[in-house]
């Protein structure tokens, strides 16, 4: 199985220091989670198999398919991924459909010799190249994309306005629980958040989850 490398931002300390003094509402939930901070595995493509694991499905539901997959492969690499079948991996409790989307993660990193730890193919691309390439794996789109920008390579500003749990955590501790588009979200909070919004959306998160989101 494995085992998360608990690499943090460098940036933390200072991101959440001019979020604190800038918003109140961010300042109280920072006070509220001290202990918080993303963490990356330094493992793209763990990162990948992970977020397509949880696309659509509860976070319990997720957790319990990825035990399974990690039992059926313990050593969680391309190769060893291709080399199940797409029945094999719906035994564990994927839709056929998502066996799919592992198998062309997985052909994209063989394809294009991308080290299935580190960072360095992705270093020189923006987030915007970064989730454009990846949009064009069949099963990712943009906010696995942007989980991938946030859990594996700890970019700062990424502000996933599709994900339903950034969505309800600003509603809820920005508007009472008035209902927000993923527009209105976007053109409200990103420039308030920037150049953090990563962090912004992280403890939104954790608003709304005793359990800390990690991919």
């Amino acid at each position: 199985m494995s085992k998360i490398i608990h690499q943090t931002p460098d940036y933390w300390a200072q991101a959440i220091r001019e979020l604190a003094h800038s918003d109140a509402v961010m300042k109280g939930l920072i006070q509220r989670y001290p202990e918080s901070v993303m963490t990356s595995r330094g493992q793209p493509f763990y990162t990948l198999v992970r977020s397509v694991v949880g696309q659509q499905i509860s976070v319990r539901a997720a957790d319990s398919i990825w035990a399974r997959l990690l039992v059926l492969c313990p050593r969680l690499t391309p190769r060893v991924i291709l080399k199940q079948e797409i029945a094999q991996l719906r035994s564990v409790g994927l839709s056929e459909r998502k066996a799919q989307y592992l198998h062309a993660v997985a052909q994209f990193f063989l394809d294009h010799k991308i080290p299935h730890t580190g960072d360095r193919y992705w270093a020189q691309r923006s987030d915007q190249e970064i989730i454009a390439e990846l949009s064009g794996i069949h099963g990712i789109g943009s906010w696995t994309a942007e989980m991938f920008l946030m859990f594996t390579l700890l970019r700062p500003n990424v502000f996933p306005v599709d994900d339903i749990g950034l969505l309800r955590g600003l509603e809820k501790a920005y508007h009472t629980n008035q209902r927000l588009t993923p527009k209105q979200a976007r053109q409200v909070y990103f420039e308030r958040f920037s150049p953090w919004a990563s962090v912004a959306t992280w403890y939104l998160w954790r608003s709304l989850d005793p359990v800390e989101v990690q991919y």
